[in-house]
């Protein structure tokens, strides 16, 4: 097998769930990669892909950034007395620093933090946010748009070779 060089793809391998209701409703305007805190039966649960984050948001609670309303289902081979919450409130993991840059960036009117996916990268669970802007229903519809006349596109690009 040939070594990965730095042309190959960033992208983590494995498990990965994604929000895909956010790029519909939202206009992300940035993305932040943070570390998820899980107990057990949670990583467990993820890595068999058993989780939804298309209701979820993450809120600032003082100087702590938690991921709300994601739901991690439970795992079905752990005991009862074993078994997490799927709904509760997760914390996410990320330098003083850049929380710092997010709390000020979420304070302007109309942005909000958004889970866009949780996936694994080295063994340790990852979520990646956006500060999102809410999009209006003609931006939908342009973004609809844009994106079939991309799909045109490259299936002429197809047919051509």
């Amino acid at each position: 097998m040939a070594k990965k060089g730095k042309g190959d793809s960033t992208q983590p391998k494995g498990v990965r769930i994604r929000n895909r209701k956010a790029f519909h409703d939202y206009e992300i305007l940035e993305k932040l990669e943070c570390g998820l805190a899980l107990v057990g039966t949670e990583v467990k649960s993820l890595r068999a892909g058993q989780a939804k984050v298309d209701e979820a948001y993450a809120r600032f609670d003082g100087d702590e950034l938690f991921l709300v309303g994601a739901n991690i289902a439970l795992y079905p081979q752990a005991g009862e007395q074993m078994q997490h919450h799927p709904t509760r409130k997760r914390k996410l993991l990320a330098r003083r620093r850049q929380l710092h840059a997010l709390k000020i960036r979420v304070q302007q009117k109309g942005l909000t933090l958004l889970p866009l996916a949780i996936y694994f990268h080295h063994g340790w669970a990852k979520c990646e946010i956006g500060i999102a802007r809410g999009k209006q229903n003609y931006d939908k519809r342009d973004s609809l748009r844009k994106k079939d006349q991309q799909r045109d596109m490259a299936r002429a690009m197809r047919q051509r070779r």
